[in-house]
């Protein structure tokens, strides 16, 4: 199993480990399993320590993308198009960026999509200096690339994971992303304060702070991430790689689903994720109905937001190893259970009721970590090596699409019957969750 060798990894680097154990020579050497082990807790580590940096810039762009596109738009609704466009970028492009990593490996694709965010964010300062929407749109676009880059970095953690330790290795990944998501939007006042010391529009500022934290990730990932662990993956298996075929996201994303485990695994990941945006993107309007002053309903908004976060993170380990230890699919149907009780508490609950709200959306936070986690191993673990990059990018593109269709539709449901119609709509997402996870598991399918 372990007659290949990291001489094609790490070409170029030199005869020596990278602090990995994995010694390469100019002839290589066979690679022993605690060489694989080492790597995999470097790889870890890296991508851990990145995702929480650029979870820094994420966050803080994330906290002023909307109020930018309202001041230079001059209208409320604006605000509504900068968030889709962030969303949508991170859908469109995680399928581009897949099918670099799987020619040139995992650094190749993540450090490419954090300089396309740096790109971004600074199209984004221009369009605040310029008072343009469009530019701005586009700004924003590509600042998406950012998330789309650590949500496919809890990929690459588990390229050299063993079945028995996947969870573990996505879900350490998805943990480190709690780092920048509490501390980010801490960071949106001095980040203004700089742009207007820099004579920037004030929220113009807080880009310039998220265009360097990318900066600093790309150049992270290029100078750590090695060897790189898809290559390395694929060396122990004996897979392929290269440039695909067109179509060939398609193709791989039908592979996923022609399999029981893969199947569940897509349909998880789209659902928890299309579940939580649709009732999340709602909750700070709904609060907003209760009226009063408006610096006390924003640190209540802040309040839940900040639980909700800590649900999706927070307990990201503990998810992964439950999925380890009693399986994949039996961690998709607790999230399940508990998107629909998020839905049910949260739903049933006035503009008022921030304990009952606070509760709604600690259990959507948590019923999203169990999907995303348990679903990505699934997906994963359905297809081989070669095909997993590309499968990973389609499943993203989906899960992506099916949020900015959440967040799209939330505002006309909101307004038409209310929050509680919103939540009833999204906890239906759930029923085609449920038929698929009962369909694997009579064709014998564990999700193990």
């Amino acid at each position: 199993m372990y007659d290949t060798s990291l001489a094609d990894v790490g070409a170029g680097h030199g005869n020596h480990s990278h602090g990995t154990g994995a010694h390469v020579t100019a002839l290589g050497r066979p690679v022993a399993p605690a060489d694989a082990e080492r790597v995999q807790r470097r790889t870890v580590a890296v991508l851990g320590g990145g995702v929480a940096l650029a979870g820094l810039g994420v966050t803080v762009g994330i906290t002023a993308g909307g109020l930018l596109a309202r001041d230079v738009a001059g209208t409320d609704s604006a605000a509504g198009l900068g968030q889709t466009a962030g969303v949508l970028g991170a859908a469109v492009l995680a399928v581009p960026l897949a099918r670099i990593s799987d020619a040139a490996g995992r650094r190749a694709g993540l450090a490419t999509g954090y300089a396309i965010s740096v790109a971004g964010a600074v199209l984004t300062v221009l369009a605040a200096a310029a008072s343009s929407l469009l530019l701005l749109l586009v700004g924003l676009f590509l600042f998406g690339a950012a998330t789309a880059c650590g949500l496919q970095a809890r990929y690459a953690a588990a390229d050299l994971a063993t079945p028995e330790h996947r969870g573990r290795a996505l879900s350490l990944v998805v943990w480190a992303t709690t780092i920048g998501s509490v501390a980010g939007p801490n960071l949106a006042a001095p980040g203004a304060e700089l742009g207007e010391a820099l004579g920037l529009p004030r929220l113009g500022g807080v880009f310039v702070v998220s265009a360097v934290v990318f900066a600093v990730v790309a150049a992270w990932l290029v100078a750590l991430l090695r060897p790189d662990p898809l290559l390395l993956a694929r060396q122990l298996s004996g897979g392929g790689g290269g440039v695909r075929p067109r179509r060939a996201t398609g193709a791989a994303v039908r592979a996923v689903w022609g399999t029981p485990d893969g199947r569940l695994g897509l349909t998880a990941v789209v659902v928890a994720h299309a579940v939580m945006v649709g009732v999340m993107v709602m909750t700070p309007v709904h609060m907003g109905h209760a009226g009063g002053e408006e610096g006390a309903v924003l640190r209540l908004i802040g309040v839940v937001i900040s639980v909700h976060v800590a649900g999706m993170y927070l307990f990201s380990p503990l998810v992964g190893m439950l999925a380890d230890r009693i399986g994949a699919a039996a961690v998709v149907a607790l999230g399940g259970v508990l998107l629909l009780a998020a839905a049910a508490v949260a739903g049933t609950a006035g503009p008022t009721d921030t304990g009952q709200l606070t509760l709604g959306l600690l259990l959507l936070g948590l019923g999203w970590s169990c999907g995303l986690i348990a679903g990505s191993a699934l997906v994963t673990a359905s297809v081989g090596p070669d095909l997993r990059p590309t499968a990973q990018g389609g499943t993203d593109l989906l899960m992506g699409l099916g949020a900015a269709l959440a967040g799209v539709v939330g505002g006309p449901l909101l307004a038409w019957g209310g929050f509680g119609l919103v939540s009833g709509v999204s906890a239906a997402l759930v029923v085609p969750l449920a038929g698929v996870w009962l369909s694997t598991r009579l064709s014998g399918r564990g999700g193990s």
